[in-house]
């Protein structure tokens, strides 16, 4: 019999790779049933499997003497889940092996069975020097070159090495305190504790929201007070606009991502929050003389790889868009007003000179914040998962 972890793992692993299924989604729908342990490790199995693909195909490609792209689908999910397993885990490498020849066997391909198992045996012998023997860059940390050439660029390459591996690391867990009694540690932000694990109960009750501090950070920028009007246009699912005081109005374009947004206001109690369904590179005539607003813009989101371990092979720069998204919140501005634009990506292309392009006046963050000053640019911030421990976000607060 397949252990439940493993076969949960499989699904999730054919799902991202075969049908382009985000790996968030896939595992919440694979685990159904199983108890938190088992759900632990298939997380841990599936999770580990996709963001290590790029290294895993090379290995299978290497001892498995046959080039991966001729394989099978259900084979070569198996075969990476099991190459994951034996290269980067210490769980039983017989029972791995027997139990991706079944997963195989399962899939109705008899036929293919007597190879995955032999490449498997030859994986048990070889995988982990092999692993060992890989340079340091992208292709041993299993990144796109686009990523590491970027992060090198920016970094240099002793940090861009180690934000990589932080990346293939789980993060800290971190929830953001709504109302009630403390949970968990306290952080170095008012309200964001640290956890060994979210409370369900307490979620559904909106006491607590799950959000890392880097996130928490971009709308504690915001510094919105009573009174004010506030526009938040990228605003689903809702973590930072229901942290905003004063009037909100909470723009999100696609119909069910508004739904949740509304759903979880209304559970963490945020009265203030007002949602419109609009395009924010278009806004209503009537949205207009704000305060402040937030821009927490679509971006490649190669500041939250750890979280999201499918995005690193469909991750793409969205300077473009980010850009309109600034100009048409900054135009429905009163004069004076404060615009906060965040993206969970680490990229120059994407943070600084976006904000160069648009040419409003950024105010001094680091200063307010020292801890997550801009390596380069410390009117920014940038928080950074190898020194912070927490996501990758660029923060600017700018003068209109």
């Amino acid at each position: 019999m397949i252990a439940p972890a493993r076969r949960a793992a499989y699904e999730v692993v054919r799902r991202v790779f075969e049908d382009g299924a985000y790996a968030d989604r896939a595992l919440r729908t694979a685990v159904e049933g199983l108890d938190d342990r088992d759900r632990a490790l298939a997380h841990r199995l599936a999770y580990g499997t996709v963001q290590r693909k790029r290294t895993l195909d090379h290995a299978i490609d290497a001892i498995g003497r046959r080039p991966v792209a001729k394989l099978d689908p259900p084979v070569l999910a198996s075969l990476r889940l099991g190459a994951y397993q034996l290269g980067y885990t210490e769980l039983a490498q017989h029972a791995v092996v027997d139990d991706s020849v079944e997963l195989v066997r399962r899939a109705r391909l008899e036929r293919a069975v007597p190879f995955t198992n032999a490449v498997l045996r030859r994986l048990t012998e070889k995988l982990r020097g092999f692993l060992g023997s890989l340079p340091e860059g992208p292709l041993k940390h299993s990144y796109p070159d686009w990523i590491h050439d970027v992060w090198r660029r920016d970094l240099g390459e002793q940090e861009a090495l180690a934000l990589m591996r932080a990346q293939n690391e789980p993060l800290e867990t971190v929830v953001r305190l709504v109302r009630g009694e403390p949970i968990g540690e306290p952080t170095d932000l008012p309200n964001a504790y640290r956890v060994e694990r979210v409370d369900e109960q307490a979620l559904a009750e909106g006491r607590i929201w799950p959000q890392s501090r880097g996130s928490q950070l971009a709308g504690l920028v915001v510094r919105s007070r009573e009174g004010e009007r506030v526009l938040d246009s990228c605003a689903a699912p809702g973590g930072k606009a229901t942290m905003l005081a004063g009037e909100v109005t909470a723009v999100e374009v696609n119909p069910g991502r508004a739904r949740e947004l509304r759903e979880n206001a209304a559970r963490l109690g945020a009265t203030n929050v007002n949602v419109v369904e609009a395009d924010a590179t278009k806004l209503p005539p009537e949205l207009d003389g704000f305060d402040r607003a937030l821009v927490d813009a679509p971006c490649s989101g190669i500041g939250v790889l750890a979280q999201r371990p499918d995005l690193r092979w469909r991750a793409r720069p969205l300077p473009e868009l980010q850009l309109a998204l600034l100009r048409a919140a900054a135009e429905r501005l009163r004069p004076g007003g404060r615009l906060v634009y965040s993206v969970c990506a680490i990229n120059a292309d994407e943070n600084e000179a976006v904000v160069d392009e648009l040419g409003l006046e950024p105010e001094q963050l680091g200063e307010e914040w020292p801890a997550f000053a801009h390596p380069r640019r410390p009117e920014f911030l940038l928080t950074l998962p190898h020194v912070h421990r927490t996501s990758g976000f660029f923060i600017a607060r700018l003068r209109a």
